[in-house]
């Protein structure tokens, strides 16, 4: 053997050591090969550049053992697929309309290497299958938070402007509870405005999942703007004015949400059943039978029960001056009676029509210090403003909001324009 051949024999057995090294170093350099080329392949956490995916819908009286029989399983392995499952996929929350995925080689035998079941629009279990082998492990899409600015002037209705806009019209629930106490949204008139600046929740960068958290509003209410800034103290997110105060006070404006004023506090009213002219110290929130009925206030129930004019109703003392009271239930929220504590905003009961009444709806009612008074005119006290420790970084955060909702508004009002322009009407 020459000079030269003897090199090359000693480099090739330098380099078969090496690669004998890495081997015992690394035992799986397969796989790690192949991640770092998969990722822009993967579905649900998989890696499908050899895989198929077909994707199914779970039909009405479809279950786990039809299911996985319809794809070639036996029962054996299906009662055993099922059994290793249990703990990521419940079978009896299965439902007509969800969506699962098959995944199978691709081969002549289009084996099934994993079969996946969307829970959610976000979770998923996903089963995988290696020869005898089951394995389940949970998938969840990433959510990603995008800022959102919407502005308008009342048409018709809250709802069906925020509707106008191309927005979620659910915002209007989010921004009711925001301004709660300081508006009776019953009350909400033709030129009413508001401004709005929200997170929404995306998954796929294009789905639209919901509405997240409100970044910030105002409302502009005969002609009072009402301001509502997010700010944390004592660990506890809530909205402020202007100067500080909490948005949310001891009671609410109505115990309903988003529904018609048909009868006001008064002295001379034409009962429409008793057909008499007589007092009506409350007001009559016309709503479809169920819609649930909110406590305004935290409180203890006094009274609960049933009598001829005012149906099924339940009667809450607040404090040592103010009581309420919801007549014309159609039922009761469970676990309430004489004696338990509520919440504000607790849902007590239902509407309904039980008693006097031609058609659903609650009549509402506010005693103070025993005496009937008109809940629309009703003034109650703020809960805690800033702490005065507290109040510069109050400042900071609020000269934040209206840096942060100029920008957001300019971005909204470009594009309009640009629908505008396109012949499109919604924002």
């Amino acid at each position: 053997m020459n000079h030269y051949s003897i090199k090359l024999f000693l480099l090739g057995l330098t380099c078969l050591l090496i690669s004998c090294s890495s081997l015992k170093k690394d035992p799986t350099p397969k796989i790690q090969e192949v991640t770092k080329t998969c990722p822009k392949n993967l579905k649900f956490g998989i890696c499908i550049d050899s895989l198929d995916m077909q994707k199914y819908q779970i039909k009405q009286g479809d279950n786990l053992g039809l299911i996985f029989s319809k794809h070639g399983f036996s029962a054996a392995q299906t009662d055993h697929i099922c059994h290793e499952i249990t703990e990521v996929l419940d079978p009896t929350k299965l439902q007509a309309g969800m969506s699962y995925y098959v995944f199978t080689d691709r081969d002549t035998l289009s084996t099934i290497k994993d079969i996946v079941f969307a829970k959610s629009l976000t979770d998923f279990a996903v089963i995988a299958f290696d020869n005898d082998k089951v394995s389940v492990q949970k998938y969840n899409k990433s959510i990603k938070l995008v800022p959102q600015y919407i502005e308008g002037a009342i048409f018709s209705s809250l709802w069906n402007t925020i509707d106008a806009t191309g927005a979620s019209p659910l915002l209007a629930l989010k921004l009711s509870n925001i301004f709660a106490w300081q508006i009776d949204f019953f009350d909400v008139k033709k030129g009413d405005s508001f401004k709005v600046m929200y997170n929404e929740a995306y998954i796929d960068d294009s789905i639209a999942l919901n509405i997240d958290q409100i970044l910030g509003a105002s409302f502009t209410h005969q002609g009072k703007t009402y301001t509502a800034i997010p700010f944390t103290q004592d660990s506890i997110r809530e909205y402020f004015d202007l100067e500080g105060n909490s948005l949310r006070k001891a009671f609410l404006k109505a115990p309903l949400d988003f529904y018609r004023i048909t009868s006001r506090f008064t002295n001379r009213r034409f009962h429409p059943v008793l057909k008499i002219y007589r007092a009506h110290h409350g007001i009559d929130y016309a709503a479809p039978t169920g819609t649930p009925i909110h406590s305004i206030g935290a409180g203890t129930i006094i009274a609960k029960g049933y009598q001829r004019g005012g149906g099924n109703y339940i009667k809450i003392k607040h404090n040592s001056v103010y009581t309420t009271s919801y007549m014309h239930m159609s039922r009761f929220a469970s676990n309430v009676h004489p004696g338990v504590h509520v919440d504000q905003a607790q849902v007590i009961g239902y509407v309904g029509a039980t008693g006097l009444a031609t058609g659903p709806h609650l009549d509402f009612r506010v005693y103070k210090n025993g005496s009937a008074i008109n809940p629309l005119n009703m003034e109650a006290p703020p809960s805690l403003p800033i702490r005065p420790e507290l109040k510069d970084s109050f400042e900071i955060v609020k000269q934040h909001f209206f840096a942060k909702m100029d920008s957001l508004r300019l971005t909204f009002i470009n594009k309009k324009h640009f629908r505008l322009k396109q012949g499109k009407t919604k924002i």
